[in-house]
């Protein structure tokens, strides 16, 4: 069985979906182990073993390419182990994988960094700085803006397969009321991300562990995430 280290944020979700959508099932194929970030556990010794940067998801396969176990953290590197394994959701023409993966680049470089940085200053932040959140706001609008653009010829982003491109975006736009977007104004984007919600699939990968997730109201969980615990040497 895999042991997916994670929690209920956008990149936990992101191989929470690819697993179910390989038709590989919770508790059957897989099972989620959950890493409280907000009480700290991405820095307990163990789990930084397989993840020495501390972040959710990570990965552990007893059944890797040669038969030996192998251990994976950061998100992207898990979506592109988890197609080569199962040979889906990842063309096998250069062309068309080479689409893909500029996409799935476009989401860890820029939709992921940016949208987190708005969440951080529109919603986490203990004071408001305006600088901070129309710059991060506005770069939001202008990503969503070149995904609206893209998918106003284009089925899926990376063409017209469904693809872990898809998969790797779509969890950050859940997120869509607390980043400053009216849908309005994409509505191509929004189509698509009508119909990818939609996928039995993606709707069972965004309910794991969310059950265990709760707001970051207190102090300690917010010194946890953003405050001087996060730079101490490991």
């Amino acid at each position: 069985m895999i042991d997916v280290y994670s929690w209920a944020t956008p990149n936990g979700h992101k191989v929470h979906i690819m697993l179910e959508e390989c038709g590989l099932r919770l508790n059957r194929d897989w099972r989620a182990i959950p890493v409280n970030i907000g009480q700290g556990d991405q820095f307990d010794t163990d789990f930084l073993r397989i993840s020495p940067n501390n972040k959710i998801p990570a990965l552990v396969d007893p059944k890797g390419p040669d038969g030996k176990p192998i251990s994976l953290f950061e998100s992207g590197a898990i979506l592109l182990y988890l197609a080569g394994k199962t040979g889906k959701f990842l063309p096998k023409s250069d062309r068309a994988k080479y689409e893909v993966l500029q996409w799935l680049m476009f989401q860890m470089g820029g939709v992921g960094p940016m949208l987190g940085q708005n969440h951080h200053f529109r919603i986490y932040a203990p004071e408001k700085i305006e600088y901070a959140i129309n710059r991060y706001t506005n770069e939001t609008k202008r990503l969503y803006g070149v995904m609206n653009k893209r998918l106003e010829s284009s089925r899926f982003l990376a063409g017209k397969q469904y693809s872990i491109a898809d998969m790797a975006v779509f969890p950050w736009l859940r997120n869509w009321q607390n980043q400053g977007i009216d849908w309005a104004d994409y509505p191509h984007l929004k189509a698509w991300f009508d119909g990818i919600a939609a996928r039995p699939a993606v709707q069972r990968g965004v309910q794991v562990l969310t059950d265990l997730r709760k707001p970051i109201t207190d102090d300690k969980a917010r010194e946890v995430l953003f405050g001087n615990t996060q730079y101490k040497a490991r």
